[in-house]
């Protein structure tokens, strides 16, 4: 049968094990919020810095996906959702579009879409219900007075830009929100690591 002593010495044993234990996991949690923490800091900061090449990055990205159009369907709704919703068209206008081999308005381009711009492109008539896949069909060989009335001018990283600058108090508010709950979790983690610090020296010398 087991003494007393030797009793309260293996509950002492086990206490400071499971302290120990869950020591580590909110140590360790409190250090990985930490690192992300300063990860989306550092990124905010670069980002502000370096907003020039971020710039020049989504246009390379943008003309890059305008080359592959026709050769991914998956990056071909990509971008004309992407069209569709910023009502945008290429990078910074339609003759980014010059870049695909269907598009472009080079003489020896056999095909139909020939000077033209992809149906995501074009200004939408709220009467129509069903989607004009053939409204870009040429539009780039008009003057550009005229491909106001049926296409969006504007290129999708301006654009994108202004949604920016249109929406910087939600998106700085999202931003901080995050960062306080981060913040406030590493303040709880540590408040936690010292309560065990407390209770583990308390089964030592108890």
């Amino acid at each position: 049968m087991m003494s007393g002593k030797h009793f309260k010495a293996h509950e002492v044993s086990c206490c400071i094990k499971y302290f120990i234990f869950g020591f580590n996991i909110i140590f360790w949690f409190s250090v990985f919020l930490g690192i992300i923490f300063f990860l989306e800091l550092t990124a905010g900061v670069l980002a502000f810095v370096f907003k020039d090449w971020i710039k020049d990055q989504l246009n390379f990205f943008i003309n890059n996906n305008i080359r592959a159009y026709r050769d991914d369907i998956d990056l071909q709704n990509l971008i004309d959702f992407t069209q569709e919703y910023w009502e945008c068209c290429g990078a910074f206008g339609a003759d980014d579009w010059n870049l695909n081999i269907y598009f472009n308005c080079t003489d020896s381009n056999p095909s139909r879409e020939k000077c033209g711009v992809p149906f995501s492109c074009c200004t939408k008539d709220p009467a129509e219900d069903v989607i004009n896949t053939q409204c870009g069909y040429d539009i780039r060989a008009k003057p550009d007075s005229d491909q106001r009335s049926f296409i969006y001018i504007k290129g999708c990283v301006p654009q994108f830009e202004k949604w920016l600058q249109d929406n910087l108090t939600v998106v700085a508010g999202i931003f901080i929100g995050i960062a306080l709950l981060q913040i406030f979790g590493i303040c709880l983690a540590q408040n936690l690591v010292s309560d065990i610090e407390a209770v583990r020296e308390s089964c030592l010398f108890t």
